[in-house]
């Protein structure tokens, strides 16, 4: 059974105490000097620098987002994702903090309050790419990211088992669905995602999915949350938010957004039409020379946007989002993205520029 989350009660969290306490079952010895919230604001999720009286410093992060078991789950995979990772990726991922050899989680519950804290050791930055790219980035990332994909995919098969599924979020939105509908709006709205739920589902089998192999896809790829060399290879990697075991073409749309003609935009949304600009197309022909891509792949592309609206969007956004950005992306989700998928995604166009079948 899917439960419906209750509505947020953590905007009053003592996120100072919760973080001690955190530090307390970790390394008692220790003694914080300091802590600073270093929280990008846009998520519920809340990022920490704390230093130490000798000076040391780390990375806390609090979330209260999703499920417990999900965010253990997630971080442990990444934990071995990361040692797992051979060369010119081996330090790429930033490294949570170990205690009897496992990542270690703080779980802090509090009467309605459920909150957990990850340390990690700071991630050393290089070079951030430009708001927006030019041709000889974009080259660059599609090779990059076809090499990294490469690198994950070889990983696979030693990474701990993975719990979720697109079916699996899927159902827990169709869940909600049924049993308090209003809480996505209208009767109308309601019937509108029941309908793009159903067709996600539907579409799957137009596919050959048994050939595409599940690998680890972080998905928030904004050019805020990775590093590059000045030579543009892939240098760090933070921000763990979306991770999961799932098919690559998952990470393609954020792709998408990166490389768009638009650029990185402080207010965001999340249309589309990224996908089908001409220099996505070169971002998926560099890529495609080192890890080839099927038509199949591509023509999933339009159902992985599909899933990312549904289930990052309506299912998890008012969790997840702050506010503000929650009410504009959800009110955008039902009159432009859902809207869209079928109408203005071409992957024809895509399949033959990469010369598909």
């Amino acid at each position: 059974m899917f439960p419906i989350r209750a509505s947020k009660v953590h905007t009053r969290l003592d996120y100072t105490s919760i973080l001690k306490k955190a530090w307390e079952g970790y390394d008692a010895s220790k003694t914080i000097k300091e802590i600073e919230d270093i929280s990008a604001m846009v998520s519920t999720n809340h990022v920490f620098r704390i230093t130490f009286t000798d000076d040391d410093i780390i990375i806390a992060k609090l979330s209260y987002f999703g499920k417990y078991e999900h965010f253990k789950e997630d971080h442990r995979i990444i934990h071995s994702l990361s040692n797992n990772l051979l060369y010119p990726f081996e330090n790429l991922l930033a490294k949570s903090l170990l205690k009897n050899n496992r990542v270690y989680i703080y779980r802090y519950k509090h009467g309605k309050t459920d909150a957990w804290v990850v340390f990690y050791n700071p991630t050393r930055i290089l070079d951030r790419l430009p708001r927006r790219l030019e041709e000889h980035h974009i080259i660059k990332l599609g090779e990059q990211v076809g090499k990294f994909h490469k690198a994950c995919s070889r990983a696979k098969n030693v990474l701990p088992k993975s719990s979720k599924t697109l079916r699996t979020d899927i159902a827990a939105l169709q869940y909600q669905l049924e049993v308090n509908e209003k809480q996505f709006g209208s009767a109308m709205q309601a019937d509108f995602l029941k309908y793009h739920c159903d067709l996600f589902l539907k579409n799957r089998s137009k596919y050959n999915m048994s050939s595409f192999e599940i690998i680890p896809v972080f998905i928030d790829w904004n050019i805020g949350n990775f590093s590059v060399t000045p030579n543009l290879e892939l240098y760090s990697r933070w921000d763990y938010d979306w991770f999961r075991m799932s098919y690559r073409i998952l990470d393609f749309y954020f792709f998408s957004r990166v490389v768009s003609d638009r650029g990185d935009r402080t207010v965001f949304s999340y249309v589309i039409n990224t996908m089908m600009e001409d220099r996505f197309i070169l971002f998926l022909k560099e890529y495609h020379k080192v890890n080839p891509i099927t038509a199949d792949e591509i023509r999933f592309l339009k159902e992985s946007y599909r899933f990312f609206i549904l289930n990052y969007v309506i299912k998890d956004g008012k969790f997840f989002f702050n506010e503000q950005y929650a009410q504009k992306l959800q009110a955008e989700a039902f009159e432009i993205y859902l809207p869209s998928v079928d109408r203005d995604f071409d992957a024809e166009k895509i399949i033959d520029a990469l010369g598909l079948k």
